[in-house]
């Protein structure tokens, strides 16, 4: 009976990682402005609801700043040939946004707006005591005309599901060092490629999630380059990439 329940949870799982995954493409081609006016919106909604959402909505801010800052400048590299070689971050895919009983509104809105603003989704898997917060984010998210299904809830019983058997390439995590330890451990022992753990050990002071780098944590760099040079004057277009992880 166990081993059906498990099944259960995980197909649950994997159909809400999926259907965030499916508008994630259409939310990283957006652009970092664009994905910076629409998060905006959703500071906009969150600051309405007051108490500690307004926190929230603060940080939320600070990481739409520091992305027009750093992730929306494109960087010209001339090439020795003629060719234009353009420098530019993309989102790497679908993440896991979690922590323990420490995490707050404000580190969970912290971490959430750095993996959107960078062009990822994202699955969370909070603390019942903080699901009707998660809610309302969400909620405040869709109102801000984010895709619907982008952000995913998921009970917090899900969390070691989500872990184990979805195609994630990174967990963004607010919790005492103990857990931080045992979820590292759990993501070390999956199949494939290694997966991206951003751990925050401080969900009241959070030292990492309110660095003025911590976005970077979130992106994959990205070259294009065009070529006018080619044999008849033909421009061709290259496009390499990072790696989704």
């Amino acid at each position: 009976m166990s081993k059906v329940i498990g099944t259960q949870a995980m197909n649950e799982v994997s159909t809400l990682a999926a259907q965030s995954q499916a508008v994630w493409e259409e939310w990283n081609n957006l652009g970092v402005i664009e994905r910076v006016t629409r998060l905006n919106s959703w500071a906009d909604n969150v600051g309405q609801r007051g108490g500690d959402f307004t926190a929230a909505s603060n940080l939320i801010r600070f990481q739409l700043h520091q992305a027009e800052a750093l992730l929306a400048p494109i960087h010209e590299m001339p090439g020795p040939t003629g060719e234009t070689n353009e420098l530019y971050t993309s989102g790497r895919g679908l993440f896991l946004v979690t922590g323990d009983e420490s995490l707050t509104v404000t580190a969970l809105a912290g971490q959430l707006a750095a993996v959107l603003v960078a062009g990822n989704c994202a699955l969370l898997a909070v603390p019942g005591s903080l699901k009707r917060d998660a809610e309302a984010l969400i909620g405040d998210l869709v109102k801000a005309s984010a895709p619907n299904r982008l952000v995913a809830l998921l009970d917090s019983d899900k969390t070691e599901d989500a872990m184990v058997s979805t195609p994630i390439c990174g967990v963004a995590a607010a919790a005492h060092p103990a857990t931080l330890i045992a979820m590292n451990r759990k993501l070390a022992a999956r199949d494939g490629v290694l997966v991206q753990f951003v751990a925050e050990d401080n969900a009241s002071q959070l030292p990492l999630v309110a660095s003025p780098t911590y976005l970077l944590r979130f992106i994959t760099e990205r070259t294009r380059t065009i070529n006018v040079t080619a044999v008849g004057g033909n421009a061709t277009l290259l496009e390499l990439g990072g790696g989704e992880h």
